[in-house]
């Protein structure tokens, strides 16, 4: 069997290979000193107990105890890789930062591809939003775009998040994955029903992490070197073209190779297959957000395409695997406040919240000084400021630099052409219901225009599938929101599930509804995704 291996399997062999011509490296503890045993523990006689003077063997057991450092909250399980980004078109005129300033232009890259809801040991293959983060390492700092592969998120508040993200989790007395959790809350609140339909549609199961699309998914501001600003959004659409699992394959897969899209995104780099993505943006100006007749800031809905089409930017290559997973993806920690100058937040409330949520989270898992770690250190600058100190401090803290602002003392002074770009702001301070926005329209176009009538089945089956297992009224009062985005949606997964029901006598006959489609209806694109 020995042909068939691949060279993720075969990574330990590649590793000698590289080694062969080198001597053997001396075995040590971590503070270097060489080890003599290390089968052996110190005791007293051959039976006689172990000694606290053993301090290779406390040295290995302790690091040992703390090898675990807490897995994410969301984005548990992921794979990682290393590569560059090549601008190929000039967008200097909406954005000013360095990464865009000529055509040819590489910037390094580090990415990191996830599942959202699962646990770390969880399978490759669920139906589940995949996270696409990307760090960018700038001569102004790193950039990070933390995006999904889809163009739109569950809820557009971020007081909700905690909320959604526990109904994807586990059910706090009997520690499993709970229907009623999910699809209450989903049937709560409609806005979710453009990412629900999205997830539960063919994308829903991508085919690894290469034939799949990435996107920022919020609106962000792009400010040029005039100190005009224009409204962003973000798109990577792979050259790979985008393939997605079956439930079959995706069930037979979790199964049988639970890893498989870590070991596809190896294996294709490792053979010199390297994944790519064109990056693409979408603009709107402050005068088309005042009057688009949706709110443009909402991470619920799309800007359509015919509307404002996707310019291109650059290429996004990934040639390179982690030399080792913990210190490349483990630690890697993405923020989406870390925007070098001609890249700014927008008012969506989705992006405001992750702009503390984030950092917050890294302080938490890695420590105050996790942006000391290579992989997240923006090593294209200098990082000069009044931070010292702190656990695992690993540089020379800044030295003998004064620690306090302003100084007499020739300490880092700000820079006025990094200045935020300003924006008048003139309503009340409150907290404002969104609850009243169209949350329907969007989600009709996409059944109707996006997905032909056998996609359309199959979204129907997929989500009455998981909707069959929560409880009665839970399921009416899903069925009655898609009836809302359209007669057609809501009336075929009702019929899946009565066909469920026909199976499983002992469960409730569900009602019948006649509701028609909602009146609300604006057309799209395949392109909108």
């Amino acid at each position: 069997m020995a042909e068939c291996r691949d060279r993720a399997t075969d990574q330990l062999k590649h590793w000698k290979s590289l080694r062969a011509d080198e001597n053997v490296d001396s075995l040590t503890t971590g503070a270097g000193q060489p080890i003599g045993d290390k089968l052996n523990v110190i005791t007293a006689g051959p039976r006689g107990p172990l000694l606290i003077q053993d301090t290779v063997f406390i040295d290995e057991m302790a690091h040992f105890d703390r090898e675990r450092i807490p897995e994410r909250v969301v984005h548990a399980k992921g794979a990682g890789a290393f590569g560059y980004f090549e601008v190929t078109h000039d967008i200097s005129s909406y954005c000013k930062a360095k990464l865009f300033q000529q055509i040819g232009k590489r910037t390094s890259v580090s990415v990191r591809f996830s599942t959202v809801g699962g646990e770390a040991g969880s399978a490759d293959t669920v139906r589940d939003p995949r996270g696409f983060a990307c760090k960018f390492y700038t001569e102004d700092g790193n950039w990070d775009l933390t995006g999904n592969n889809t163009p739109i998120f569950f809820i557009r508040d971020p007081f909700l998040f905690p909320s959604f993200i526990h109904t994807q989790k586990r059910n706090p007395q009997t520690h499993l994955k709970d229907a009623d959790m999910t699809w209450d809350f989903f049937s709560l609140r409609p806005e979710t029903l453009h990412q629900v339909s999205f997830l539960y549609s063919d994308r829903g199961i991508p085919d690894g992490f290469r034939h799949m699309n990435g996107y920022g998914s919020h609106t962000f501001k792009l400010v040029n070197d005039k100190r005009e600003a224009v409204y962003c959004k973000f798109h990577l659409k792979t050259n790979q073209g985008i393939r997605n699992l079956t439930v079959e394959a995706a069930r037979q897969l979790a199964s049988e190779d639970p890893d498989y899209s870590i070991r596809d995104l190896y294996n294709a780099i490792a053979n010199g297959n390297c994944p790519s993505w064109t990056l693409y943006v979408q603009i709107m100006s402050f005068q088309e957000a005042q009057a688009h007749r949706w709110n443009p800031f909402d991470v619920t809905k799309v800007w359509p395409h015919k509307e404002f089409p996707l310019i291109p930017v650059g290429q996004l290559v990934l040639n390179k695997n982690p030399v080792n997973y913990f210190t490349d993806v483990e630690q890697l920690a993405f923020d989406p406040s870390n925007m070098p100058p001609g890249i700014e937040p927008s008012p969506d409330k989705m992006l405001q919240g992750r702009l503390f949520s984030y950092p917050d989270t890294h302080r938490h898992r890695l420590g105050v000084n996790y942006l000391q770690l290579p992989v997240n250190c923006p090593f294209k600058c200098r990082v000069t400021n009044y931070q010292r100190d702190g656990p695992m401090c690993s540089t020379d803290n800044q030295g003998g630099a004064p620690n306090y602002y302003p100084n007499s003392f020739s300490g880092p002074e700000c820079q006025p052409l990094a200045m935020e770009h300003s924006l008048a702001t003139m309503n009340d301070v409150a907290r404002y219901n969104s609850a009243d926005d169209d949350d329907y329209s969007q989600v009709t176009a996409f059944y109707l225009n996006v997905l032909n009538a056998d996609e359309r089945r199959r979204l129907c089956e997929n989500l009455a599938n998981h909707l069959k297992d929560a409880q009665l009224f839970i399921q009416n009062r899903m069925v009655d929101l898609l009836t809302k985005v359209h007669a057609d949606f809501g009336a075929q997964v009702h019929s899946f599930l009565e066909q469920y029901v026909a199976k499983c006598p002992q469960k409730p006959v569900i009602r019948t509804y006649n509701r028609h489609a909602s009146d609300h209806f604006v057309s799209a694109e395949k392109s909108n995704l």
